[in-house]
């Protein structure tokens, strides 16, 4: 355990290197922070630093850089996560408030992210699976064909064109589009195959051919759409910060399944932060990600987050993931 005077080295050697991309000295960190000791008191702190694996020494005669152990340890003591300004919550809130649809939500909220944090953005689609339906509409499009619209509690709406087996009237469509919905609504998506089994044999049986070909186009939709759905912004930003192994992080990127994992499981809700070496993958061993879940009340929905270099600023980015994540949740419980 390292006591409070080594943990202020520490935590300055971090917030240095960050600022400056540069290895940091012991005359420069008694210069620039308050410390309270003198510059070989501060080597001295920085030498049983380096001796335990939270900093390194990356050539000789260079000042010190921390560890993945180094962050990792400043990460878990931070005294707080830095909030984001009034002016900044504002412009959050404004600029999320705007969407007109689950997708726009999704697209400006990776937008942003990448744009508060100078990183790259991840944000998970809420998966069809762990929906309820809202609503299940039927648009008549000619005599024998109909959009199905499915809608679901988190915004998501899914829509398929159905050719009927015969010319229905619209007050036939009018009368499944309500025994539809009295079935339906609150249903979550998961259970909708079991609740319509029967569905079919209590409607009259001249409007069964016409539910039977809705029902099966409806199945299909949540069958469809069941895999996960991860989109990402500000590619660009890694440029910066990673003059070698950029092309193993952008491959990764363009991985579904490997960015699901690293965004973490649906279902908490917390500031989680990876480091480097605690990455799975080992062309992301130079990076970080920070996520959180989003959704409506306890219901976690899906996570979104950001990845970037470990020489990442963590305090005000999980405090903008963290914003980001509660702001999306807001705007989907009441969509």
């Amino acid at each position: 355990m390292l006591d409070d005077r080594k943990l202020a080295v520490l935590r300055a050697v971090v917030e240095d290197y960050v600022s400056t991309n540069e290895p940091v000295g012991s005359k420069a960190l008694a210069e620039r922070h308050n410390l309270g000791v003198s510059p070989a008191t501060v080597r001295n702190d920085m030498a049983v630093l380096e001796e335990q694996g939270y900093i390194a020494q990356p050539h000789t005669s260079a000042g010190r850089v921390p560890t993945d152990k180094g962050y990792r340890l400043f990460v878990d003591r931070l005294s707080q996560i830095k909030p984001l300004s009034s002016a900044e919550r504002r412009a959050i809130e404004t600029f999320l408030a705007g969407a007109v649809d689950l997708d726009d939500v999704v697209t400006r909220t990776v937008r942003l992210l990448a744009q508060l944090t100078r990183q790259v953005a991840v944000v998970q689609y809420p998966s069809l699976i762990r929906s309820t339906v809202r609503h299940v509409e039927l648009v008549p499009l000619s005599e024998r064909r109909i959009m199905l619209v499915l809608i679901t509690n988190t915004g998501r709406v899914e829509q398929r064109v159905v050719d009927l087996p015969d010319v229905v009237e619209d007050d036939r469509i009018a009368h499944l589009r309500a025994v539809l919905n009295a079935c339906l609504d609150g249903c979550a998506l998961g259970r909708v195959p079991e609740t319509v089994a029967d569905l079919q044999e209590r409607l009259p049986e001249d409007d069964r051919p016409m539910a039977g070909t809705i029902l099966s186009v409806l199945l299909d939709t949540l069958v469809d759409r069941h895999e996960e759905k991860i989109v990402f912004a500000g590619a660009a930003n890694l440029t910066a910060d990673f003059t070698v192994g950029l092309r193993d992080v952008l491959e990764a990127l363009e991985e579904q399944v490997v960015l699901m994992r690293l965004l973490g499981e649906v279902g908490d809700s917390s500031v989680t932060v990876r480091i480097g070496s605690e990455n799975p993958y080992s062309g992301l061993r130079g990076t970080s990600i920070v996520a959180a879940g989003y959704g409506s009340g306890d219901n976690e929905l899906a996570r979104l987050g950001v990845l970037g270099p470990t020489r990442m600023d963590y305090p005000v980015t999980m405090g903008a993931v963290r914003a980001v994540a509660r702001y999306v949740g807001q705007i989907l419980a009441g969509s």
